[in-house]
């Protein structure tokens, strides 16, 4: 897994985490060529060690990672080329770089099409293997930047805005978001399912010192158990059945920036140990490899259970609740912050009616109001829903809205009645719905996960 060639400190004034630098191994059987270019101070910026045979190299490889290789091809016992073709059909997924004295065009056409990511003649300048090495770290760069646009325009959402709302609940929030954005440290963002943890942790990313370096966000409720390691840490060639090639993780795609990790309360126990010293270490392990690789990424989580109630019941390890408790925010829902829901509406109208090319309907005091009242158990998700809905109906269908949460009589605690209230809710959506399951979720604004679960609740 090839890195860019100066990668950034984790981040600004943190000067306890040192940039990680991209590892060269250079594999020739001169002395003085390995030394000319372990010593070159165009490559200082970089980690350089060097082997002086195939078998040597190997061996290096097998016990650290590298991300790029500069083989030369006329080697005592195994050749260089030989070893290429090795590599690849290994799955190793870093460049190499192919030099030697002695080549014809038919050499080199060969060597590009056993893999090789370029090749130098010697006697080279240094600014010439320099030069092919920035090539290479340039297409991982673009690699990178091209995975994480598809991932983009991907996401159903594509809307990237500050925390809106005026009440004093979110002017604290963003208050604290400006506070700690700056700094390394892990944050972990509490709140219930569609209030925006997501657009707090692009708010942290945006305003730290990471802003122009990636941001990966993966939904760890919406992976399977049995392919969460491989999204994350990535795999080897052959890892596992199906795995015919080596598989970047997320991790890989995240470094030098932030990852964003929703619904972490779901991720597997089984490996949380492997995130917690993926946290701790800074170093990842593919599946099916031997090696740990560096990286650097800012981890940001969110949840909308309560981890201190799942530790104790022996769902979350506490070692890792603490390790991502270092800063905790709290999005507030939107019952709590009512006053926000007219700007929200408006926000969302302006947005979509031209994302549909549909005329905005016009936000009466009325209808201002009666948004207002409504409890909104889906949060700012389900109200982004329902607006789209009334401009696809070309009004506002108020009667699939509540009249609110109920009074309190004194008689029960309010919890209580927004439980029911809840769940009065989400069973008017499903006979809407006619037992759709996947619909209702999607019109609540929550995933299919927590309605599965919210729905299992009221059966036990």
């Amino acid at each position: 897994m090839t890195q860019p060639p100066q990668p950034p400190a984790s981040s600004a004034g943190a000067a306890s985490e040192a940039p990680i630098k991209p590892s060269v191994l250079v594999v020739d059987d001169e002395m003085g060529m390995r030394n000319f270019l372990a010593r070159t101070p165009a490559l200082r910026s970089w980690q350089v060690e060097t082997a002086e045979s195939a078998e040597a190299g190997a061996a290096r490889l097998a016990a650290q990672h590298f991300d790029l290789i500069i083989l030369d091809i006329a080697l005592p016992g195994k050749s260089g080329l030989t070893w290429l073709k090795e590599l690849k059909a290994a799955g190793f997924p870093g460049d190499v770089i192919l030099i030697t004295a002695f080549a014809d065009m038919e050499t080199a056409i060969d060597a590009l099409r056993a893999g090789a990511s370029d090749f130098v003649l010697k006697p080279f300048r240094i600014d010439q293997i320099v030069n092919a090495i920035q090539r290479c770290f340039e297409r991982t760069r673009l690699s990178r930047e091209n995975f994480l646009l598809r991932r983009q325009l991907a996401a159903r959402d594509g809307e990237r805005d500050d925390i809106i709302g005026s009440s004093e609940q979110m002017g604290r929030l963003r208050a604290l978001v400006h506070r700690i954005a700056p700094t390394p440290s892990t944050v972990l963002i509490q709140g219930e399912s569609g209030v925006g943890k997501e657009l707090v942790a692009r708010a942290l990313h945006q305003l730290s010192p990471r802003a122009d370096r990636p941001f990966v966000a993966v939904n760890c409720a919406a992976i399977s158990a049995e392919l969460i390691e491989s999204e994350l840490f990535g795999h080897v060639k052959g890892a596992f059945t199906g795995a015919k090639d080596a598989h970047n993780g997320l991790f890989y795609y995240a470094h030098g920036g932030t990852l964003f990790l929703d619904e972490i309360g779901e991720f597997p126990l089984g490996l949380q140990s492997k995130l917690l010293r993926a946290l701790e270490e800074r170093r990842i392990r593919p599946v099916g490899s031997q090696q740990e690789v560096p990286v650097d990424v800012r981890v940001v989580a969110a949840t909308n259970r309560n981890l201190k109630h799942e530790v104790e019941q022996c769902r979350f390890r506490q070692d890792l609740f603490y390790r991502l408790e270092v800063v905790t925010l709290t999005v507030p829902p939107l019952r709590q912050r009512s006053g926000d829901v007219p700007e929200l509406a408006a926000l969302f109208m302006d947005r979509l009616s031209l994302q549909l090319g549909i005329p905005p309907l016009l936000i009466t005091p009325e209808i201002a109001r009666a948004l207002s009242s409504h409890a909104w158990p889906g949060n700012v998700r389900e109200l982004r829903n329902f607006i789209e809905r009334s401009l696809l109906f070309g009004e506002f269908p108020l009667d699939t809205l509540d009249a609110g949460p109920p009074q309190d009589s004194g008689r029960q605690p309010p919890s209580l009645l927004l439980a029911e209230v809840e769940k009065q809710h989400i069973l008017a959506i499903l006979a809407q719905s006619n037992g759709n399951k996947v619909r209702a979720a999607e019109l609540l604004g929550v995933s299919r996960k927590t309605l599965d679960r919210k729905c299992a609740e009221w059966s036990s």
